[in-house]
């Protein structure tokens, strides 16, 4: 199948991280167990809107929960032991944290207290989570990724509810990574960044999945699809590690748009914000810096921001 060449679009910096935070080195441990490619000093993801319109993410190898103010300066208003990697707001101000070296955690974004909400599947240890997102009704999906890949793709896709379920969904992801859940939430949506493409993973009314397929199927870049987002039309965002892209396909899988990072290749992870909600701010870990631009639809509204 041939689809119109996507609409390139700009992005600007909003915010640089100091170089006196990029601290992980050769010696961290994070850094000696990736392959090459990762970036020095440190590496951003997460991105998340709170209540008052505040943008935060996380630092994975410095363990580091970061808030950015409007000029654009960091706060570490967190800093513990662990590799936090994915990061989603609970509406009633929580912070949950997908910590690749602990397990799922939950944060005081007042106190900075960070402490473990979930560590196991049942008597077994996650492998390293990786990324999260809320349902409207309060379930909680993840996934746990580790260093699976196309030769060992074992990787899982887990749901949380909020009386204390926990129920495998999928185990058998070459890199499962970010995942968001389509308009009306039939469908959850997962990048697995060693396949280079997105999985399609339909709800069924009894709470399994069935007739997993393949969404969009990218090429090229020296990752694959990391974090994504949905639009308030059901359009898919990607960010495409490697490319020093984000794409945006329709909700029948055609790409629209391909926006350009202005400063690396490392674009990680997406999330909407601004005052119209029409903005994208997307976290590039090859320079440390969030980058964004300036969409014609909205973002769906995240579970934080309901009623």
């Amino acid at each position: 199948m041939f689809f119109k060449p996507p609409q390139d679009l700009p992005t600007k910096v909003f915010a640089r991280y100091p170089d006196e935070l990029r601290t992980a080195g050769p010696d961290n441990e994070w850094v000696r167990g990736q392959p090459a490619g990762t970036p020095p000093g440190s590496l951003l993801e997460g991105p998340s809107f709170d209540r008052e319109g505040n943008f935060w993410c996380v630092d994975l190898p410095n363990g580091r929960i970061l808030k950015v103010d409007p000029s654009g300066t960091f706060h570490v208003m967190a800093q513990y032991d662990g590799w936090p990697n994915g990061l989603k707001f609970h509406k009633d101000g929580r912070i949950f944290i997908a910590d690749y070296k602990h397990g799922i955690m939950e944060m005081d974004p007042v106190s900075g207290v960070v402490k473990p909400y979930l560590t196991r599947f049942g008597i077994e240890r996650f492998k390293a989570v990786n990324d999260l997102f809320f349902a409207a009704n309060g379930d909680l999906y993840f996934t746990d990724q580790a260093l699976t890949g196309l030769h060992d793709p074992t990787g899982r896709v887990f749901r949380l509810t909020p009386d204390g379920r926990v129920d495998c969904l999928l185990d058998n992801v070459p890199s499962p990574n970010g995942l968001v859940m389509n308009l009306d939430e039939s469908t959850l949506y997962v990048a697995v960044t060693r396949g280079n493409c997105i999985w399609r993973v339909p709800l069924m009314p009894h709470g399994r999945v069935a007739k997993v397929g393949l969404f969009v199927q990218l090429s090229g870049g020296w990752g694959g699809p990391d974090g994504i987002a949905l639009d308030a039309e059901g359009r898919l965002i990607i960010a495409h590690v490697g490319m020093g892209s984000v794409w945006v396909f329709d909700k029948l899988g055609e790409p629209i748009y391909r926006i350009r990072s202005c400063a690396d290749t490392h674009t990680t992870n997406v999330a909407y914000g601004g005052p119209d909600n029409k903005t994208l701010y997307i976290t590039e870990s090859g320079s440390g810096t969030i980058l964004t631009a300036d969409l014609d639809v909205p973002g769906k509204l995240m579970f934080s921001h309901q009623p």
